[in-house]
């Protein structure tokens, strides 16, 4: 075989159990956290300088204008962020007037938060923001690639979930 001088691409081996030596740049947990930290550092940005909100009260907020009210329970569950995390964003919004507290129906000794009328104003504010720096984001991409990788991400949630419930 001829040879051009150049290198063949150097295949990722799989991760394995055996693999004594814990590579960060080679381990996909790693890069996941801290590509997602790095997104969401540079969205979260915009928000905190023109908005004041921290990164888990946005997160409370989009979540809030998706599904409507939930109970704090519900939000821990779909920001995969911590009770006392969800917590003090809900406090702080509360503060600000931009979420209500709610009794919750069917359950006295919990609660539903929803948007306030200006927390809805807020969301309708940033959410075209969030999705201009989603847009540059993927700009390199095409959209199978884009389809691709938010199946694998949503597989690998799932796959994390299934191995959190052992």
């Amino acid at each position: 075989m001829p040879s051009s001088g150049a290198r063949a691409p150097r295949r990722r081996r799989l991760p394995s159990a055996s693999r004594q030596a814990l590579r960060l740049d080679e381990y996909l947990p790693y890069r996941l956290s801290v590509a997602a930290n790095a997104i969401s550092q540079l969205i979260s940005r915009a928000y905190r300088e023109r908005f004041g909100l921290a990164i888990p009260e946005w997160r409370l907020i989009a979540v809030l204008a998706d599904s409507g009210p939930l109970t704090p329970q519900s939000l821990c569950e779909r920001t995969v962020m911590d009770k006392v995390a969800v917590t003090r964003a809900a406090q702080g919004l509360a503060r600000r007037r931009l979420v209500k507290r709610e009794p919750h129906a069917s359950d006295g000794r919990s609660h539903r938060l929803s948007l306030t009328r200006a927390g809805l104003r807020l969301h309708g504010q940033i959410a075209p923001i969030a999705l201009d720096y989603e847009a540059r984001l993927l700009a390199g991409l095409d959209r199978r690639a884009i389809r691709t990788l938010e199946r694998q991400l949503r597989d690998l949630q799932a796959r994390a979930g299934a191995l959190s419930r052992r």
